[in-house]
């Protein structure tokens, strides 16, 4: 049995279950070569960045809702059927085999003869896909919002750049080099920071920003409310608080620079955190909008006279980005940047300017 492809399995019985895909993936892959861990990576991602274009093949070929059958059964077929139709260099014996073998040692052997069956006859031509939303291995309710925000042809550019594997970027410093995507790297120089400023990091973690922050030689204090995720800032030598930012903050002396880079639906890192778009609902929307209104608020209240705060957040959705900006000021920033994949490199975000420009 191949180490990647039962890497991919259990990662992605654990991601059905309510894990997150990359932190498994990175937790899990360490021990592997590189050649297996790439495709952990590849065969863990590829599955569920186009979940429903494989289980409209498993329907398809199975006569059998996806849905109803075990996830060990499911997760099997689209492992399969997903290294069968998009990666030329695994053979078509291996991609079946190991997909049946995976259903035999997970006590699940009955099934097995479907998983052969299913993935023996699974066409390689191109297929007409049923609607729009499975082509673009979109929810519908989201795809419809993207079109109505963005327009059509907009929406649909953006949904095929998430189907494929982001680039990876390097940013150099002199402590040595440190993975981060381009888009995450373009919101701190917005803080215009300086040595001796003081700077609050609201939602710190997992730190990229706060080490990025630091190199200008600014004061940097590093909150989050999580505990366990702030840990992880500990080599970076700055000041760490555990605080929920949505609650009035404890600090009794303003800052000169505030990041407020808060938690949000991720809408523009569905290349990299596939699954979101397979658990985001759209009543997520108006909770996560009322939290960042509180996070902003608070923030702003810390902000020492002629100071700058930067709002931004890895979201393509209005609720998230603009609405919230412009409920707390009462109208819109003097400046905002919004980067959309598919259009410009990197993941998708927005980030609002407040204060000094």
């Amino acid at each position: 049995m191949s180490p990647a492809r039962r890497t991919a399995f259990e990662i992605l019985l654990l991601v059905e279950r309510g894990g997150f895909a990359a932190d498994l993936l990175h937790a899990r892959t360490a021990g592997l070569s590189p050649a297996d861990a790439a495709l952990a990576y590849e065969i863990t991602l590829g599955c569920l960045r186009r979940q429903p274009q494989l289980d409209w093949r498993i329907e398809k070929l199975s006569g059998r809702p996806a849905a109803r059958l075990d996830p060990e059964v499911r997760i099997a077929l689209r492992m399969g059927l997903y290294q069968l139709h998009h990666l030329d260099r695994v053979p078509p014996h291996a991609a079946v085999s190991e997909s049946v073998e995976l259903v035999k040692q997970s006590r699940k052997r009955s099934a097995a003869g479907l998983v052969n069956a299913v993935l023996r006859k699974a066409p390689q031509q191109n297929v007409e896909w049923p609607d729009r939303a499975t082509e673009l291995c979109l929810p519908a309710w989201l795809l419809e919002r993207w079109e109505k925000h963005y327009g059509r042809e907009a929406a649909g550019r953006m949904a095929r750049a998430f189907l494929e594997p982001p680039p990876t970027y390097v940013r150099i410093t002199s402590a040595g080099a440190r993975i981060q995507d381009l888009g995450a790297q373009s919101i701190v120089p917005l803080l215009d920071l300086k040595p001796g400023l003081r700077v609050l990091d609201l939602c710190a973690a997992p730190g990229n920003k706060t080490a990025q922050a630091l190199e200008s030689g600014a004061w940097v204090v590093a909150a989050d409310v999580h505990p366990r995720r702030l840990a992880g800032l500990k080599t970076l030598g700055c000041p760490l608080v555990v605080l929920d930012g949505t609650r009035p903050l404890p600090f009794g002396k303003p800052f000169d620079r505030i990041l407020v880079d808060a938690p949000c639906s991720g809408t523009g890192t569905l290349d990299r955190n596939p699954e979101i778009k397979w658990r985001l609902k759209p009543e997520d929307l108006p909770r996560l909008h009322n939290k960042q209104v509180r996070l902003l608020s608070n923030a702003l209240k810390l902000l020492a006279p002629g100071g700058r705060l930067v709002y931004s957040t890895c979201s393509l959705e209005p609720e998230e980005n603009e609405a919230v900006v412009e409920e707390v000021l009462g109208g819109p920033p003097e400046f905002w940047a919004k980067r959309l994949p598919g259009f410009d490199p990197g993941d998708g975000f927005f980030a609002a300017v407040i204060g000094s420009t």
